[in-house]
């Protein structure tokens, strides 16, 4: 984030140094004659003329863009603009807990700006008004998220003292009636770098801390957020304190003794937990930069044992992204099948967009993951997109003719019955169809009139006896008396 760069830029303008000599900031970019310009380290990627015109040179200078956004190990990025270089400057170091605390407790009147007023307020205001962000950063590194260039991998954080003091100042508002709507950030539940070779040497060029598989070197102890939680809960006026920021579950699984996890679902859960499964195709996944499925299904095993051993009623909310980079038409009905066997349907459905800077966005616009430099499907056909959003919400009617076109289309017509396994009904006439074919419907097969009537005429008697009769439903209506007076209306 740019609040010492900020700093430093003014100090300098106030000292009298002109804004052109002011080219040695972190988080900083400016344009330059030459390369000498740069006072750090430095790397070059491909021009702006290049990546304009070969994708491959795009994905070339992501890769590298990507690879030195580290405030410790990052070099400087030059980049050719015609006969002029821009010079970008490694990130700003990651504030200490001082900094942080003098931040978070600036005199902040945490009220929407009064030019809202007029159009009736901002209603999202009161979903955050009583939380409070204790950390900043995230090593998650999923592909998709641009938190990584605009608040860094490395994460950090304020002291116990200074989130006590905001929450005990919450307690005076006027409105608070008690609870605590989130004590989180961008992963709630991160609160130290990843290992403790990040703040000597950076974090690794090809190595991400979590996915697929956690790193050996990946410190798991979340002792000191169970900390936090337990002193926030103990001010007086706090009745109850919930966690609504992500929580990064396998992360969550790193920690030994498991403790934070049962208070967790003991004390900090308001009924639906949020977590970002995001699909359910590893090779998906792997693009996403996502851990693999099983990872989230040990998650929920365990999340749902420890609901039942503190006698909570208490869900799981699991985002998930259509028509990422790498995801097919098939892979979009194998979510579908996965939601369905789980016995869940998103209410809400995250098309991928793209995000400046990400390697996901990279992967769309060249069709090619920079991290290989090899190609990745890329549904970018708008009806394919919307036949893959289609799928997650399947059981919607307006959605029906958009499923059975992908089901169709990807020989998955087996889903189209009535087992359980099936996502869609048949229509009637492609019931018919079964029938006449001999394929089973999972309907009883009512006998033909014809034959009935031929039964009829040959002087059989319809065996009645075998029909359960069946029972009048609703309620009764009276009989109206012979000279009663209409009722005035």
């Amino acid at each position: 984030m740019g609040e010492n760069s900020m700093r430093e830029i003014a100090a300098r303008l106030a000292s009298g140094t002109p804004v052109n000599q002011i080219t040695d900031v972190r988080g900083t970019a400016f344009l330059a004659d030459s390369a000498a310009s740069c006072v750090y380290p430095k790397v070059e990627c491909p021009s702006f003329e290049q990546v304009s015109a070969d994708k491959r040179a795009y994905a070339e200078a992501n890769k590298i863009q990507y690879e030195e956004h580290d405030p410790i190990r990052g070099k400087a990025i030059l980049q050719r603009h015609g006969r002029k270089m821009l010079v970008v400057n490694p990130p700003s170091m990651p504030l200490t807990t001082k900094e942080m605390d003098y931040v978070a407790e600036l005199p902040y009147v945490r009220e929407p700006h009064p030019m809202y007023d007029a159009m009736g307020g901002v209603p999202s205001i009161e979903e955050v008004r009583f939380s409070i962000i204790h950390n900043r950063g995230c090593f998650g590194a999923c592909n998709f998220c641009s938190l990584a260039f605009h608040q860094g991998r490395i994460i950090s954080s304020r002291s116990h003292e200074s989130v006590v003091r905001e929450a005990t100042a919450l307690t005076k508002h006027p409105g608070f009636k008690g609870y605590i709507h989130d004590v989180g950030g961008p992963t709630a539940n991160f609160r130290r770098p990843a290992c403790s070779k990040q703040m000597k040497a950076g974090l690794c060029k090809n190595r991400a801390c979590l996915a697929p598989e956690p790193c050996p070197n990946l410190d798991g102890d979340q002792s000191d957020y169970l900390a936090l939680l337990r002193k926030v809960r103990e001010v007086p006026g706090v009745k109850k304190v919930f966690i609504r920021s992500g929580i990064r579950f396998d992360y969550l699984l790193k920690d030994k003794s498991g403790e934070f996890f049962s208070e967790l679902v003991k004390h900090h859960v308001s009924g639906q937990l949020k977590v970002a499964p995001e699909h359910c195709v590893n090779s998906v996944l792997d693009y996403m930069g996502k851990p693999h499925i099983e990872t989230y299904e040990k998650f929920k095993e365990k999340f749902q044992r420890l609901t039942q051993k503190h006698g909570k009623e208490q869900y799981l909310v699991p985002y998930l992204i259509s028509s990422h980079p790498g995801c097919t038409l098939q892979d979009a009905v194998r979510l579908a099948e996965w939601l369905n066997k789980n016995g869940r349907q998103p209410e809400q459905v995250q098309d991928f967009y793209p995000t400046p800077g990400t390697l996901s966005t990279c992967m769309y616009y060249t069709g090619i993951d920079p991290r290989t430099m090899e190609p990745v499907y890329v549904p970018t056909d708008a009806h394919e997109k919307a036949m893959q959003r289609a799928l997650m919400q399947w059981k919607r009617p307006e959605k029906r003719r958009l499923v059975m076109e992908a089901l169709r289309k990807t020989g998955r017509m087996d889903l189209v019955g009535f087992g359980k396994e099936c996502l869609l009904r048949p229509e009637r006439s492609e019931a018919g169809q079964r029938v006449a074919e001999g394929k089973p419907t999972g309907q009883r097969r009512k006998k033909p009139v014809s034959s009935v009537k031929k039964d009829l005429a040959a002087g059989k008697k319809e065996d009645r006896s075998a029909k359960p009769k069946q029972k009048k439903t609703g309620w009764a209506k009276a009989k109206p008396k012979p000279n009663a007076r209409k009722k005035k209306r």
